[in-house]
């Protein structure tokens, strides 16, 4: 999962990509970057570490242009390098450019087809190269001195039937126009925005609508499963689904990853959470557990806690402080690293949690370190009992489209029973939401739940499980 944005305008963008993508810097924190294009060339900077870091003494002038790219990284395959920071670019056959979010799942036979076939050497672990190189060999067998919008789809087409997987693609080929596109199954969000200027219309392509927000664009819409916009030369706007499958967007873009005041398929991410929150009233009764207070995980399981207490009629209360200059525990690239940044990121209040019942509620269980540390840390501070709430149900397979829960091995509820998950958390209770609990929520759109059923829209094999384990495990002993 990454972060990505594109701007295709009539001024210098290179501020708004940067100002940007802070706003979705959750989205990623391994690397960011930006590519601009302005007279005839690319001009790029990127590297690892948080946005403010890699652009803290970057003279913007020098990354002037009326076209860019943006990404910020969070490797679930591969290096956290700088070779590995997005965006890309080629300039065989004529300069292209990209930037990607998801994950490609037959990553080693489209490297052999690439390398073997086609003699386009892969130099790094980061699929969006398999993904550009794909794009760029098909559109280099046409008239290049004549590529027509029909080329510019039927290149799409040929990346969506041989790539598979999850992604979300933006991309800027020179001179020629500003092109956007996601997966047959629309897994991975992407969302167009515009805004009107004196010299004509700005067009936006980013992961969330925040970034609209921030950057004062107007929303338009999400782009469809299967669907490429292109934007040409005379910034038109053209757009037609390609390869469409079932559409199966990621549920865990509302449960977790996403900003709460971003905006999916017309649904705001924190009201969704705040509905999650409600729905597990029924799961709590079952339970039979009484808890005192209600309080959440900061900062994402706020909204599914009070939407439980107001189900419960059970008091909300802010139990945990948050250390706000610590990253995203769950995004941290080893358990190691995880550890710590819980650590360093929640304390108890102990006013609060003495003597007390407590429900603590999350987003998610998935390999139980963090959820570990919280229970032990209340019961340091004093809570008589805890009981551990999931908002999601049970991760029980790996997510092979672009979260990091790759490594079956390392998912708690994979291995064990609820009640071994309880002895291991050292908590008197721990409630799952239910798989259909949750299915019951959307009913009336298509999700991906793979990592909580196990049924994957793409279809899956042993072997593609194995190799993207393999891969995972490959680059955390890098």
């Amino acid at each position: 999962m990454c972060g990505i944005l594109g701007i295709s305008g009539f001024e210098d963008v290179s501020g708004e990509l940067v100002s940007g993508l802070v706003s979705i810097q959750h989205r990623g924190q391994d690397a960011a970057g930006v590519l601009t294009y302005n007279d005839g060339r690319f001009h790029m900077h990127k590297g690892s570490g948080y946005v403010s870091d890699v652009f803290r003494k970057v003279d913007l002038s020098r990354l002037a242009g009326n076209i860019g790219l943006g990404h910020v990284r969070y490797a679930t395959v591969g290096s956290t390098e700088s070779i590995d920071a997005q965006p890309f670019a080629v300039n065989y056959p004529f300069g292209i450019a990209m930037v990607h979010n998801g994950n490609v799942i037959n990553f080693v036979k489209l490297r052999e087809v690439l390398n073997d076939e086609y003699h386009r050497m892969v130099e790094t672990s980061n699929d969006v190269e398999l993904l550009l190189y794909t794009f760029a060999t098909y559109l280099q067998e046409k008239n290049l001195k004549h590529i027509t919008l029909e080329d510019i789809y039927n290149s799409v087409e040929f990346v969506q039937e041989h790539v598979k997987g999850a992604y979300s693609c933006i991309t800027y080929i020179k001179s020629i126009g500003f092109l956007a596109f996601t997966d047959p199954y629309g897994i991975r969000p992407l969302i167009m925005g515009k805004k009107e200027t004196i010299k004509g219309t700005k067009y936006i392509f980013a992961s969330e609508t925040a970034v609209f927000d921030y950057l004062g664009y107007e929303y338009v819409r999400d782009l469809e499963a299967g669907e490429a916009v292109f934007i040409d030369s005379e910034n038109k706007v053209h757009s037609r689904i390609l390869t469409k499958k079932k559409s199966c967007f990621c549920v865990f873009e509302y449960i977790y990853f996403a900003r709460e005041d971003s905006v999916f398929k017309e649904r705001l991410v924190a009201s969704e959470r705040v509905r999650m929150g409600k729905a597990l009233k029924e799961r709590i009764e079952e339970s039979g557990v009484k808890p005192d207070i209600i309080i959440d995980v900061p900062t994402s399981a706020y909204f599914f806690a009070s939407g439980l207490a107001e189900k419960l009629d059970v008091p909300y209360r802010r139990g945990l402080a948050k250390n706000r200059f610590v990253g995203r525990s769950f995004i941290s690239p080893t358990e190691e690293l995880r550890r710590r940044v819980v650590r360093q990121k929640l304390n108890p209040i102990r006013d609060i949690v003495r003597d007390r019942k407590i429900a603590v509620i999350d987003d998610s269980i998935v390999r139980g370190t963090t959820s570990r540390h919280i229970v032990n840390l209340l019961k340091e501070y004093g809570a008589k009992e805890v009981y551990f709430i999931s908002a999601s149900p049970p991760v029980k397979f790996p997510c092979i489209y672009g979260i990091d829960m790759s490594v079956k091995k390392e998912l708690i509820a994979a291995n064990n029973t609820v009640e071994e998950i309880a002895d291991k958390l050292c908590c008197e209770k721990v409630i799952y939401q239910s798989v259909e609990g949750l299915r019951d929520l959307y009913k009336d759109m298509t999700i991906c739940d793979a990592c909580f059923s196990g049924e994957y829209p793409t279809g899956i094999t042993q072997e593609i499980l194995d190799q993207i384990e393999e891969e995972k495990l490959r680059s955390d002993r890098v």
